[in-house]
């Protein structure tokens, strides 16, 4: 698919089917991650891929946005690996995660794959819950599968403000 497709028609789905996503578009979607760009290239990131129903009942439990995914990713990054800027107020963490998961969620679209970025669930429970080492940070959970029959983008998805409304050139 061509990229201005996949951005223009991606969408947080809110419904998905029973279906597994193949393992080689879910290697396809973990790549993308791993080839997405991080400060001073320090690769922070971790991805955890969820699919057992032990593991989806521990997300179930600090989230209810799964809407039924067969599998999710949480995206971390270790807190102690991390750029930290001239001023020494802010570091790379959660912007290389960030670009880690657009880049999957974009990766997913061109796969055919349904994706869903859930924000909604405390990072530190997440964490806490699922076992994760004290020095990585949860930025977020990624629903993947495929949309249930009838399901597809809310009816806003189209709606954008006027680029002259977003940008301005100084």
């Amino acid at each position: 698919m061509e990229f201005k497709e996949v951005v223009k028609n991606r969408y947080s789905c809110k419904k998905y089917s029973d279906r597994q996503v193949e393992a080689e578009k879910l290697t396809a979607i973990l790549n993308a991650g791993r080839l997405a760009p991080t400060a001073k290239n320090l690769q922070e990131q971790r991805i955890y891929v969820l699919q057992s129903p032990e593991a989806l009942e521990k997300i179930d439990a600090v989230t209810p946005c799964r809407y039924g995914a067969p599998t999710v990713l949480v995206v971390a990054f270790n807190s102690k690996n991390v750029f930290t800027y001239p001023g020494g107020k802010r570091d790379s963490g959660v912007e290389d995660a960030t670009i880690v998961a657009s880049h999957m969620i974009l990766a997913a679209a061109d796969e055919g794959v349904d994706s869903c970025w859930v924000n909604f669930l405390d990072p530190e429970k997440t964490a806490e819950i699922l076992g994760l080492p004290a020095d990585e940070e949860v930025l977020m959970v990624m629903d993947l599968g495929y949309a249930a029959e009838g399901t597809g983008p809310l009816p806003n998805h189209s709606s954008r403000k006027a680029l002259e409304e977003t940008v301005t050139f100084l």
